[in-house]
């Protein structure tokens, strides 16, 4: 089921609840990434797991750098103009976005790991515009 239908069929419009049932609900490839990303592991970044941003809960997020990493699983592959979508609504937001498929986080951690420092090292965004 899509995020979007479950947060219309229950959670009461509320995107923390939401957020909150995504967290206890979570596919193993996010289940994988946030074993490597929680309790400051990455350099002592601090990282937050479907943490809504304006419209959107990004499936993680360090606020400090301004930084969302999303996962793609194979239904991506079909919505990506809804995701170029998402991507152009948080970097209005300020924030800078990389994806990764799901495949890439479980069979090549080690890159994936390496593509984020990379992407933390050049810090934040610049504030968007008013």
């Amino acid at each position: 089921m899509a995020k979007s239908s479950i947060l219309h069929q229950g959670m009461g419009g509320s995107r923390v609840a939401f957020a909150r049932h995504l967290r206890s609900n979570s596919p193993d490839t996010e289940k994988r990434m946030w074993n490597l990303l929680r309790g400051r592991q990455l350099r002592d970044h601090k990282f937050r797991r479907q943490h809504p941003v304006g419209p959107h809960i990004a499936d993680f997020c360090c606020m400090k750098k301004r930084l969302i990493i999303e996962l793609d699983g194979g239904q991506h592959a079909e919505q990506i103009e809804k995701d170029r979508r998402r991507t152009l609504c948080l970097s209005s937001r300020g924030y800078r976005v990389i994806r990764f498929w799901d495949n890439e986080v479980l069979t090549q951690p080690e890159g994936v790991l390496e593509r984020i420092l990379e992407a933390l090292e050049e810090g934040p965004s610049p504030s968007p515009l008013p």
